[in-house]
């Protein structure tokens, strides 16, 4: 209502009260003349009905009572709606978009990008004072941005986020007194935080992959009440896959005063620093940080070390006997601690999800040794699923191919009695191995000539009607061509070391596919078999023959905003960047 009373120019001022007695007098005037050219529009009307039976009698020869009759112009039906509307006495019809009631403009207004409103305001007085209306700006934060702080609860509560760097009030000394370093929402409005903070910085909400070398991680920037924030998603601490996952921010952008927003560093533990953001290219951005000193602790290096090392494997060094894992963690903080927050993140999407997919693809953490857990991002392509990293370590680095799993071989497991047996489950699995490597040379061979080529297929049809679903057939050997049961016993073999010894006892299907594994540094990288187990929607697992271990994936639930690719194409072109960036 008051949004509504300022554009009407309701005001309590002696000058706004004279414009009303005026406007009140004309109105009153103009009401006397309405009457008489209303009675005279009447008249003429009646002997026009007396004359030409009606309106319709307008189209014959006898002559109309005047020029002043609304009918005279027109003949027919269309005469007869404009009798109707020239002597209606209700309010007269809006011509254009400015005769509407501004709650109205306010509400169709509202429905217009935030880019468009700077050109309405420029179409006439009217227009500009509506398009600076708080209703409509708030909206445009709220559906394009997701914002859902109120800017007047903001003087009371502080900052709208839950966490702990957010919440952080500096104290700051001025004129002997102690002030809170907080931006002033109390002369703010919602068109300020679009045009200065969330639409500027509208490129880099999504989800990145930071390139920290071969540990790569996982970036989610976000709006979070009046704050862009940059949280770092971290795995939970080994072997807990099933725990949450933890985050930690990393920069903040918001509104410290008008017409112009602050980046801040979140790094360390001293609290929000100055920062800067820049956008390198499409798709890429960087951070940097302007006081590194924030970073720094007291004790020095060991003192970082150890609270690192709490953070990132929630334990102490003492607790961590594995010399090997020793060395690992060692090697992680020291590569990761020379970045000081000063990033690049590549951008990186959701698989998108189709019906024919075996379950929902997504983000899962998963086990993997010494390196702790880790983050991979599972996706479906045709008849294949592909598992790659977001998290990587030294041998494996993050973005590439951890897991290819042959959805057009499935695998029925035997007894719980021989699945216990690691020689059985080996010589199952590495049976498919070898068939999917004698056809990939046959295709080889195949594609060399035209003549081989069809000798190859008919060979390959007279064995497959011959001997069926036999090993040297076409089919593969042990494919189950009948729907597996929906929940199958399942017990890890042997000898199979396993992170997690709480694991699920029935699975749904099982799947031959391949582990990528390679050395330091990634050297002499090689695809080993394995078995691909799916235990319901949420979990699978893979069991590695070669170096006999069990890695078990839990999904992410946590919603990431911005995340989710265009298109399947737009998907697979960012995977195969991905790739690249660590081969």
């Amino acid at each position: 209502m008051a949004v509504c009373a300022r554009l009407c120019g309701v005001g309590q001022s002696r000058r706004c009260r004279r414009r009303q007695r005026q406007n009140q007098q004309d109105q009153g005037s103009d009401s006397e003349m309405d009457e008489d050219e209303e009675e005279r529009i009447v008249g003429h009307r009646q002997a026009d009905v007396g004359v030409g039976g009606g309106c319709g009698g307008l189209e014959s020869d006898v002559p109309t009572a005047g020029p002043s009759d609304a009918c005279e112009y027109g003949s027919g039906h269309a005469n007869c709606v404009s009798c109707l509307d020239r002597t209606s006495t209700g309010p007269p019809h809006p011509q254009s978009l400015a005769d509407l009631p501004p709650e109205l403009l306010v509400e169709i207004l509202s429905l217009l990008p935030g880019t468009a409103l700077p050109n309405v305001a420029l179409v006439c007085k009217k227009f500009k004072q509506i398009a600076n209306t708080e209703t409509i700006w708030r909206r445009r934060c709220t559906e394009e941005f997701g914002m859902k702080e109120d800017l007047q609860k903001m003087e009371v509560g502080g900052v709208s986020s839950r966490d702990l760097y957010v919440k952080r009030v500096n104290p700051r000394v001025k004129s002997g007194r102690f002030m809170k370093l907080l931006p002033d929402y109390e002369h703010m409005d919602y068109r300020d935080i679009y045009t200065h903070l969330l639409h500027p910085y509208r490129h880099i909400l999504g989800l990145w992959q930071p390139d920290i070398g071969p540990y790569g991680g996982l970036l989610n920037v976000v709006v979070d009440g009046l704050f862009i924030i940059g949280w770092m998603y971290l795995p939970p601490h080994d072997p807990r896959v099933e725990d949450p996952m933890r985050r930690r921010p990393l920069f903040r952008i918001h509104m410290l005063e008008r017409e112009k927003a602050t980046v801040e560093c979140m790094y360390g533990h001293k609290g929000p620093h100055k920062g800067d953001i820049q956008t390198v290219k499409k798709d890429e951005f960087s951070t940097k940080c302007n006081q590194t000193d924030h970073h720094r602790m007291p004790g020095g290096r060991q003192e970082e070390f150890r609270t690192w090392l709490e953070e990132e494997w929630g334990r102490t060094l003492e607790e961590i006997f594995h010399e090997h894992m020793q060395e690992l963690i060692l090697m992680k903080f020291i590569y990761t601690s020379q970045y000081d927050n000063c990033l690049t993140y590549r951008r990186i999407y959701l698989p998108p999800f189709m019906p024919s997919d075996l379950l929902q693809p997504g983000l899962f953490k998963g086990t993997y040794g010494s390196h702790g857990l880790e983050i991979v991002m599972l996706s479906f392509h045709e008849t294949s699923a592909r598992a790659t990293k977001l998290t990587g370590d030294p041998n494996v680095p993050a973005g590439q191919l951890t897991l290819d799993v042959d959805l057009s071989r499935p695998m029925v497991l035997p007894d719980l009695e021989q699945q216990r047996n690691i020689e059985e489950l080996s010589r199952l699995v590495l049976g498919v191995h070898e068939q999917v490597q004698r056809e990939a040379q046959e295709q080889q061979a195949m594609s060399n000539s035209a003549t081989t080529r069809g000798a190859a297929e008919g060979a390959c049809g007279g064995d497959c009607a011959a001997e069926g679903a036999e090993a040297d057939g076409c089919r593969p050997a042990f494919s189950n061509t009948n729907n597996p049961p929906e929940a199958q016993p399942f017990v890890l073999p042997l000898g199979v070391m396993a992170r997690n010894e709480v694991y699920p006892r029935t699975c749904r299907k099982c799947f031959y596919g391949t582990g990528l594994i390679a050395g330091h540094g990634f050297t002499s990288p090689e695809r080993t078999p394995g078995l691909f187990v799916l235990f319901d929607e949420d979990h699978f697992g893979f069991i590695w023959l070669e170096l006999k271990s069990f890695s078990l994936y839990s999904r992410l639930t946590d919603q990431l905003a911005h995340a989710h690719a265009p298109n399947m194409e737009r998907f697979e072109a960012m995977l195969h960047i991905m790739q690249s960036w660590t081969s």
